[in-house]
């Protein structure tokens, strides 16, 4: 790990987030419990046992999924490095040769990309998982990609010891 300037790994944190899937858990959990093991009729217009269990399976999956995502940034000399697993299994490689502009800077991640995640929007790509600050990459040909950052004052420090960006 010589050499690395800045390192982070984020995750989901919204706490919104997290009560949201905890309760649509929770509340099928009930139903399965409730249809399965009771013989009770779960809702008042209930689904049958085998398309609860598939909601809910799927419903569980999606919220593996969300405790699996992660982005991590790396910053060498060489260039950037992000990952936005499990999307990518490994780490894309953006060298400051192909870099026009590199900097740090705040946003708004509903506004300008439609949330938080892998994102596609009118500002560019965005790479986010929370907060509103970024690191933003203007490439040769005027492409944008934002790759959030949870430290975006030691991301600026590191920003100021790359060689290839001292002008």
């Amino acid at each position: 790990m010589d050499g690395i300037l800045f390192n982070e790994q984020q995750r989901f944190k919204q706490w919104w987030l997290w009560l949201i899937l905890l309760a649509i858990n929770a509340t099928l959990l009930f139903g399965l419990y409730k249809q399965l093991f009771t013989q009770e009729q779960f809702g008042a217009n209930p689904m049958d046992d085998s398309t609860l269990l598939i909601v809910s399976a799927f419903t569980f999956a999606i919220s593996i999924l969300f405790f699996c995502f992660r982005l991590d940034t790396r910053i060498d000399e060489e260039g950037v490095y992000v990952r936005f697993f499990p999307f990518h299994l490994s780490f894309k490689h953006y060298s400051w040769a192909n870099i026009s502009n590199a900097a740090v800077r705040q946003y708004n991640p509903i506004r300008e990309y439609g949330g938080w995640g892998l994102r596609f929007g009118l500002f560019g790509k965005a790479y986010n998982v929370s907060g509103d600050y970024g690191l933003q990459l203007i490439f040769p040909d005027r492409q944008k990609l934002l790759i959030g950052t949870g430290k975006p004052e030691k991301l600026k420090k590191a920003l100021e010891n790359i060689s290839p960006l001292k002008r």
